[in-house]
């Protein structure tokens, strides 16, 4: 594990103050990460507490148990129960079998430890080796799909999940240059393709391969039908008054939770806490650009 890994959790104040964290309280983090939302939120729990924390990908599972022993440490006899999943979290109902709990946080984008280990093959910033999985035990690598699948599947794939209207010749261009096994190899042939695009916000640009990447990250770790699961289960989950906070990172990840919160909503089920998302106030962005882009939702089980 390189030094550089370095993880700063988004939007950290906002989600603790609206997750409504109570001493005694159970609360669970699906996305575990690096435990820098799960810590604060044990700090409020308090020994009656309990923190359930799920997280699929082993390095950050070993990093988060690493940094929430730490904090035992330090918060002694004050420190909650901690119990650890490392699970999916769309396994979520089946590991708390009839348990209800009294929050629920949710942090869908990937971690610095994703991006910044070039050998885990997330970004086209450093060149590394094609993996793209969140649980590296198991699953299809994204070099096996850019080499497997057909043009078609590919230039849909690219559309649907990287929201890129350039998707037929990005998929043509790669089908023509396989085999592709390296990150800056997919990034190089993406970039021949498709010229850089100007951000809807800022007049920075986006990098051509940026929805191509998107697309192949949620195609392999099968993200949508993660949290299309989470938010079916999370009602079931909750107790009355309980907290549901998602943080997701580009609208295909809040379009779903925005539509499932509405309608849950008129069903009854929850009361939305957030009628617009919460953002990151240009402090948190400024020390953490990855915030610029996400957006919180939050809804009280009824």
């Amino acid at each position: 594990m390189t030094e550089k890994v370095r993880h700063v959790p988004v939007l950290l104040q906002p989600a603790i103050r609206i997750l409504n964290v109570r001493r005694g309280s159970v609360v669970v983090d699906a996305t575990l990460g690096m435990a820098g939302h799960a810590s604060e939120i044990a700090r409020r729990l308090g020994p009656e507490g309990t923190l359930i924390g799920f997280d699929r990908d082993p390095e950050a599972m070993a990093l988060a148990t690493e940094k929430l022993k730490a904090l035992g440490e330090e918060l002694g006899a004050e420190m909650p129960k901690v119990i650890l999943h490392d699970v999916e979290y769309s396994q979520l109902a089946v590991r708390l079998a009839g348990m209800r709990v009294d929050g629920l946080l949710a942090d869908v984008g990937i971690s610095s430890l994703h991006v910044d280990e070039a050998r885990r093959g997330f970004s086209f910033q450093a060149d590394g080796p094609l993996d793209m999985r969140m649980n590296p035990r198991e699953g299809q690598t994204a070099e096996q799909v850019v080499n497997q699948a057909g043009e078609k599947e590919l230039a849909d794939m690219i559309y649907e999940f990287g929201e890129e209207r350039r998707s037929r010749r990005i998929a043509r261009a790669i089908v023509r240059s396989r085999p592709v096994t390296t990150t800056a190899q997919l990034a190089r042939i993406v970039a021949g393709a498709a010229r850089a695009m100007k951000q809807e916000r800022g007049r920075h640009f986006m990098h051509p391969a940026t929805r191509t990447f998107q697309a192949l990250r949620i195609y392999v770790n099968e993200e949508l039908s993660e949290i299309d699961a989470l938010l079916r289960e999370a009602p079931g989950l909750l107790k009355p008054g309980g907290r549901l906070v998602v943080i997701s990172f580009h609208s295909l990840e809040d379009r779903r939770v925005k539509d499932a919160m509405r309608e849950g909503a008129q069903q009854g089920i929850w009361e939305v806490l957030t009628r617009k998302p919460m953002t990151a106030e240009a402090e948190e962005t400024d020390r953490n650009p990855r915030a610029r882009s996400a957006k919180l939702r939050a809804a009280e089980r009824r």
